[in-house]
């Protein structure tokens, strides 16, 4: 972390003063605008806590210019995740306009039991997010044809949403081809595969409750399928109806799976799937490109150009004249992916105010003088990363720094690298999704659908693994330590204290 360029140290009070503020203006959103909050107001209390932290370090010595700077560095960190989401938002817009997403919606609604859905939902995310390592392009793929089925047999869109992310999550954490993975042992100094073996001691436990929970939850669920009596019959046909159907329309699904297994670049892999999709609409879904075009006056392969370049910014609009098929499939495009780019920027904006002010750091010291024992280390490692996700708003910023600052004190203590970069994922990775302006619960609000406080609960891998990972802290166990002679031992019975 860049030393802050400041004359006098900031207060413990100073470094809280900021973040309760925002506490408060986020909470006054919440009861003023309820789901709507993120849709601005949220945005505003950032950047006025932004304001905040601002007049602190100026107080305390940094010049404007300095702030300036920072935040230009900050909201710079996010730019490939805001053209990741923008890509995101035309893949969605393509790939329902080319039957992709209707067909894997039709084929679930044919395979999956509602029974088993939600445990089954959580697995498939889990084992494709393993395999390419993005939690990221899991949901906006995969994930996106699967709230679609829910839809469609009548499943809760918040539990789903739940079951989507903590299976990809599950792959992106586990995978070493995900860039936090990557990131955790390289902040901590560990070795990548002694890192993710270490991990499994907290992450396995934690994908079991989840899926024990999503099981549970799926046996006792009534589905409530939606009015399909009229028209057509059912969903699956009002979509036939609107939609060619076929296996080929998967391709643009499975290309972009392989480019990701392969480790081309996310932006990339996302925006050539969503070409492909456009290309996929122009081919086999003619009828439905020309629709979207919605303009007499051009010759047909100029509506097929403009239905298939309106896709990609303004996503597919469905006019079926059944409610619930133009509710589920009316998505995408680069424009429903703005105001989270707004959201992101605001947050990031925050965050670097608040790194370059010192007062992150200064809150952090406060944590470390109280932990003792190597329990409460681990589990202020914890803290501070699910901490330095609401303040700063972004799970990279949540490894690193946390990292970078605990580094010196494990090593220390005798502990082992692992230790550390195991915790950092423990949190930082795993509960960036459950904050609503953090950028990646605003991304999964914004591709899925469903607003990040309302899926949260059902987020059950998320919440356990943080929960045992501090219960393993204070147990012992699987908590390695170096030995005199530079080799790591066990000691899995009682926690070790501190060096006096």
């Amino acid at each position: 972390m860049s030393e802050p360029a400041i004359a006098r140290e900031p207060s413990l009070a100073q470094a809280l003063l900021p973040l309760l503020a925002l506490i408060a203006m986020l909470a006054l959103s919440v009861y003023l605008y309820g789901d709507n909050s993120s849709y601005g107001a949220n945005q505003i209390a950032l950047l006025l806590a932004g304001g905040i932290a601002a007049l602190v370090g100026i107080r305390n010595g940094l010049h404007w210019d300095d702030v300036q700077q920072a935040i230009v560095n900050g909201v710079s960190l996010s730019t490939s995740a805001l053209f990741i989401l923008l890509a995101v938002g035309s893949l969605i817009g393509t790939w329902i306009l080319s039957g992709t997403v209707p067909t894997l919606i039709v084929y679930g609604m044919q395979l999956m039991s509602p029974a088993w859905f939600y445990p089954a939902t959580c697995l498939i995310c889990a084992l494709v997010a393993l395999a390419i390592g993005s939690s990221w392009t899991v949901a906006g793929t995969l994930g996106v044809a699967l709230m679609g089925v829910a839809h469609g047999l009548g499943l809760s869109p918040e539990i789903t949403a739940g079951a989507i992310i903590s299976g990809a999550y599950f792959g992106d954490k586990m995978s070493p081809l995900s860039d936090t993975t990557n990131l955790a042992p390289a902040a901590a100094g560990s070795e990548l595969f002694a890192h993710i073996r270490h991990m499994t001691w907290s992450t396995i436990p934690s994908i079991s409750v989840a899926l024990i929970g999503f099981t549970i939850i799926g046996l006792g669920a009534h589905p409530q399928a939606p009015d399909v009596d009229t028209g057509l019959g059912s969903l699956s046909h009002l979509i036939q109806a609107q939609f060619a159907i076929g296996p080929h329309l998967l391709i643009p699904l499975l290309v972009v799976f392989v480019l990701a297994i392969r480790k081309f670049p996310a932006y990339p892999t996302i925006l050539i799937g969503a070409l492909l999709g456009a290309l996929f609409a122009v081919l086999f879904q003619p009828e439905v490109v020309v629709k979207l075009a919605a303009d007499d006056a051009l010759s047909r392969p100029m509506a097929l150009l403009s239905g298939a370049w309106k896709a990609l910014f303004e996503g597919y609009k469905s006019a079926s004249g059944d409610a619930a098929v133009d509710d589920l499939l009316s998505r995408g495009g680069m424009v429903s992916m703005l105001n989270t780019v707004w959201l992101i920027i605001c947050a990031m904006a925050f965050g670097a105010v608040m790194e370059k002010a010192g007062l992150l750091e200064r809150m952090i010291r406060g944590v470390l003088a109280t932990a003792h024992s190597t329990g409460a280390l681990i589990t202020a490692t914890l803290a501070t990363s699910f901490g330095t996700n609401i303040v700063a708003a972004d799970q990279y910023i949540a490894i690193v720094v946390p990292g970078r600052i605990y580094r010196s004190e494990y090593a220390k203590r005798g502990l082992a690298p692992v230790n550390l970069s195991r915790a950092l994922e423990d949190t930082g990775t795993i509960t960036s999704v459950l904050i609503p302006w953090n950028t990646c619960g605003a991304y999964m609000a914004a591709t899925l659908g469903v607003a990040t406080f309302d899926y949260a609960p059902y987020a059950l891998f998320n919440l356990a693994n943080p929960l045992i990972a501090a219960a393993m802290a204070y147990a012992g166990f699987k908590v390695l330590h170096i030995t005199p002679s530079g080799e790591l031992a066990h000691r899995d019975a009682v926690p070790a204290q501190a060096p006096q």
